[in-house]
């Protein structure tokens, strides 16, 4: 995860999953699993189109940022999906200078799968075949792992939403103004 405050606002980059590896231990509707995410399943998800929002450590309250305005962009290429974000809130970009954001997260529903059997003292494996990306989450004050399932409402209709993440370190870079042009004017001036 890159992170960069720009003058323009905080800009946040980097795989929020990798495709074909394997998780922690997660809970899943289908139990204790680990879990993969197969090829082509983020494209798929993807390529439906909905709005996909930016939340912080998963709460529906608030989007920051979203694909149907632009400041969201997802893609799946060979390493997994990856993301760009612009956020503008102020209080995200206060947290992110001092380092608060731990990593990436991410709600899926309608999912479809397969469950592979292994040794009787190891946990099966959940292949994840199909999903609809929910949300992108920032990962603030939960623990950045796969962890999570939660249930949450839309129209009346229960859907269940389950959340993931990935546990890679951020990296935080502050852009700072190039103000040689305006310090260049004020020497002439001193000079004149």
């Amino acid at each position: 995860m890159q992170i960069e405050v720009r003058a323009d606002g905080l800009h946040i980059s980097g795989y929020v999953n990798v495709t074909g590896k394997l998780s922690r231990p997660v809970i899943t509707p289908r139990g204790k699993v680990l879990e993969t995410i197969e090829e082509r399943a983020f494209a798929q998800a993807i390529s439906k189109g909905g709005n996909i929002t930016v939340q912080l450590d998963h709460d529906s309250g608030h989007a920051y940022a979203s694909t149907s305005d632009g400041t969201l962009v997802l893609r799946e290429d060979a390493i997994g999906l990856h993301a760009e974000v612009l956020i503008t809130d102020e209080t995200v970009i206060e947290m992110a200078r001092k380092g608060k954001i731990r990593g990436w997260s991410f709600g899926m529903f309608n999912v479809q799968d397969e469950i592979e059997s292994r040794g009787e003292d190891e946990l099966p494996v959940r292949h994840v075949k199909s999903l609809e990306l929910d949300h992108i989450s920032l990962i603030k004050d939960k623990i950045p792992c796969y962890a999570a399932t939660s249930v949450e409402c839309r129209g009346g209709d229960t859907v269940d939403v389950e959340t993931r993440s990935l546990d890679i370190p951020p990296q935080l870079t502050v852009e700072k103004p190039d103000f040689s042009a305006y310090e260049e004017r004020i020497r002439k001036l001193d000079e004149g």
